[in-house]
């Protein structure tokens, strides 16, 4: 399966994306209020500069305390992105998802960002794949 297709078969495919100079604290609200687990940070709102997860900044406040919250998020975020293209096998940004221990991972396409897939993404699409795969099986054997 393609992430072309993940991507299509998700309900809203709207990335959220917050500038760098946002604070921690504003970036955390918005993935409260979204109920979403990463936010790519971008300069333009078209191109991926960086992403922020939940998961950074629970790590920063138990290593600095909340006064983390005012500092931007340029801070925070990481800048070395693993991104894919649409053409991607979904099985390979699994791969990278699971050795690079994250679960959310930008979409670029020629330096533009197209979206994003999470690790659930992949998992529903594969185990989507599998059950497609195991009804013709089973209608072969049935004879249908």
């Amino acid at each position: 399966m393609l992430v072309s297709q993940i991507l299509k078969s998700k309900q809203l495919n709207d990335v959220v994306t917050v500038p760098p100079s946002m604070t921690i604290s504003d970036a955390a609200r918005i993935l409260s209020d979204k109920g979403i687990g990463t936010v790519v940070v971008s300069k333009s709102g078209s191109t991926a500069d960086g992403i922020l997860s939940e998961r950074d900044i629970v790590r920063e406040i138990g290593a600095r305390g909340a006064g983390c919250l005012p500092h931007t998020v340029q801070t925070l975020m990481t800048t070395k992105l693993v991104t894919c293209s649409s053409n991607d096998l979904a099985d390979e940004v699994l791969r990278k998802m699971t050795e690079g221990r994250f679960r959310h991972m930008p979409v670029v396409e020629d330096g533009e960002l197209k979206g994003i897939i999470s690790l659930g993404d992949v998992v529903k699409a594969r185990l989507m794949e599998l059950a497609m795969e195991k009804d013709a099986l089973e209608g072969m054997i049935m004879g249908h």
